[in-house]
């Protein structure tokens, strides 16, 4: 199954969750796309909700349905509570540990930063932007990247870095320092749904 690549704004509304992190799309119409605007009354099956969690947390990384059950997958081979444990591998990723750092302003822009070679891991060059980061590795942009004005711009503006990850805004590295904890990760998803789901 492709990566979904169509208007994220309305993706953003039919699953009621900001994908890009601004909140933006929700703030004119924090409601469903369609042509009955407001109004429309669509009460959801148990399966249709956790559906549309699982639709919500994949977008929400930018993760192909693939890739999502094998880490839901991997999740299920650690210990601790198996939902905390896939959003703790989702946050892992190495696209949406730069964008965390604020050196993109989107996880797509993160990506993007990871598969063009602008990344690296503990000193060495990694563009696959699934890679798991683990606790205590370096994230940095190479030399010859520090000049892009996309990642100046974002680090400019960003003013929010977790608490899981410390950052150097003059080098433009930082590192994974630990784990998340669940209270740190988004608060508007459900994963137990998601659980139950492939539980099926």
């Amino acid at each position: 199954m492709a990566r979904y690549t169509g208007p994220s704004w309305k993706l953003s509304r039919r699953l009621g969750v900001s994908l890009s992190g601004t909140g933006k799309e929700l703030e004119k119409r924090p409601y469903a796309p369609g042509q009955h605007g407001p109004n429309q009354r669509k009460k959801l099956s148990e399966y249709g909700l956790q559906l549309q969690e699982k639709q919500k947390l994949r977008h929400m990384y930018g993760v192909n349905e693939r890739q999502f059950r094998r880490t839901f997958d991997a999740a299920n081979k650690m210990t601790g509570i198996y939902g905390e444990n896939f959003m703790i591998l989702l946050e892992s990723r190495l696209d949406n540990l730069v964008y965390r750092l604020g050196l993109a302003r989107t996880r797509r822009g993160a990506r993007q930063l990871v598969n063009h070679g602008h990344i690296l891991v503990d000193g060495g060059r990694v563009d696959i932007p699934s890679y798991r980061v683990k606790p205590g590795q370096t994230i940095a942009l190479r030399e010859k990247s520090q000049n892009l004005s996309a990642v100046k711009e974002s680090v400019e503006v960003n003013n929010f870095v977790p608490d899981y990850l410390s950052f150097d805004a003059e080098k433009l590295e930082g590192t994974y320092t630990r784990l998340p904890e669940r209270a740190e990760l988004p608060a508007e998803i459900n994963e137990s749904l998601i659980v139950e789901f492939y539980s099926r």
